[in-house]
């Protein structure tokens, strides 16, 4: 080989094997470190369960195989699944323009208000026309109240951790005047809304089982989040903004601009998450309706490493985690406490993964 030749070669990059090889062990490695996260968790909640009188092992059988034991288990996975990956993907979305949004949960229940309001509003509409406008009114009511933090940042300065946490209880104690006053369903005892209309009703996914399109919806949006961040100038500006916003405004970009569509977005998904939440599982509103969908979102996100797609797998995960939680509760008589402690560091340990995870990356 000629001395031009190898200089040509040395310019074209590093080697096609060599960079394959890589690319395997950076697959590998992240298929790796969620797996291990929840090893070592489920490893801690047997020896906690084995000290606390019951067999750790058998527990944890139950809670990983138990969710996959016929159709209509895995469908409730899956049913659980769509929430989570909505609120993931949205918070990816968030994260990469550095604006920590922690929200999300009330932006769920804000979403939710507002599917409810436009569920229970009209009647005589078809299915085809009321259903796109019950999410639509979901998505915008839980990006207004996201815009509402993001605003004040862009504006003010004011912490977007801060204003958003603040406004998760405004969130969930709005929603509880609501169903308990103006929005409450006369004829019930228990504080809830009226039923929606059926025409506003999500269709199923599998008949026979409670899994509704919103699976499909959920898949979808992910994968346009990823084109967004990935793949177009918009995204790229996106993560610019989050890397290092004066760096983006030195380069001509208008950095308060992105971090508002960001959180826009996110508030958006969870709004999202909210009204399939009443318009395909409930068919109306409840004063919990969530049961902490969007602060497990957040860890969906991070185990994701702020990756809409890779939101498909880590909401997957916590969905079979909460769905195996509930069945060892059921079939094992193991209390709620313990349930929660096992849940806990097995989010607690999932997170610190991922955050190690970021830290190589970066």
């Amino acid at each position: 080989m000629t001395q031009i030749e190898q200089s040509g070669r040395g310019l074209s990059g590093p080697d096609p094997l060599r960079r394959t090889a890589q690319a395997l062990r950076d697959a590998l490695l992240a298929a790796l470190f969620p797996i291990v996260a929840v090893a070592i968790a489920l490893a801690f909640g047997a020896v906690l369960l084995f000290i606390s009188g019951f067999n750790g092992w058998d527990v944890i059988n139950v809670m990983l195989l138990g969710v996959f034991q016929d159709l209509r288990s895995v469908s409730e996975v899956l049913l659980k699944a769509v929430p989570l990956i909505l609120i993931g993907a949205g918070l990816c979305v968030a994260f990469r323009a550095n604006m920590w949004n922690i929200g999300a949960e009330g932006q769920f229940y804000a979403g939710a208000v507002t599917a409810t309001l436009v569920g229970t509003s009209f009647s005589g509409l078809d299915a085809w026309i009321y259903v796109p406008l019950v999410m639509l009114a979901g998505a915008l009511g839980g990006s207004l109240w996201a815009g509402i933090a993001g605003w004040l940042k862009v504006r003010f300065g004011a912490s977007e951790i801060v204003t958003t946490i603040m406004m998760n209880y405004i969130a969930l104690i709005g929603t509880s005047w609501l169903v308990t006053g103006p929005m409450k369903d006369s004829k019930a005892a228990y504080p809830q809304s009226p039923r929606l209309f059926r025409e506003a009703y999500i269709p199923d996914l599998i008949p026979g089982t409670r899994l509704h399109i919103g699976l499909a919806v959920a898949l979808v949006l992910a994968l346009v989040l990823y084109i967004y961040l990935y793949k177009s100038s918009a995204g790229y500006a996106t993560r610019v903004v989050g890397i290092n916003p004066n760096v983006a405004r030195y380069a001509g970009m208008n950095a308060g601009r992105k971090m508002l569509i960001a959180m826009c977005i996110s508030g958006a998904m969870a709004g999202l998450a909210g009204a399939f939440e009443v318009a395909g599982v409930t068919h109306r509103l409840y004063q919990n309706i969530s049961p902490g969908y969007g602060f497990e979102g957040i860890a969906v996100a991070l185990l994701a490493v702020n990756n809409p797609l890779g939101a498909i797998l880590s909401g997957t995960l916590f969905a079979v985690l909460r769905s195996g939680s509930e069945l060892m509760q059921i079939t094992s008589q193991v209390p709620q406490v313990l349930v929660s402690v096992i849940q806990g560091v097995v989010i607690l340990s999932v997170v610190s993964f991922a955050a190690l995870k970021l830290r190589r990356n970066r």
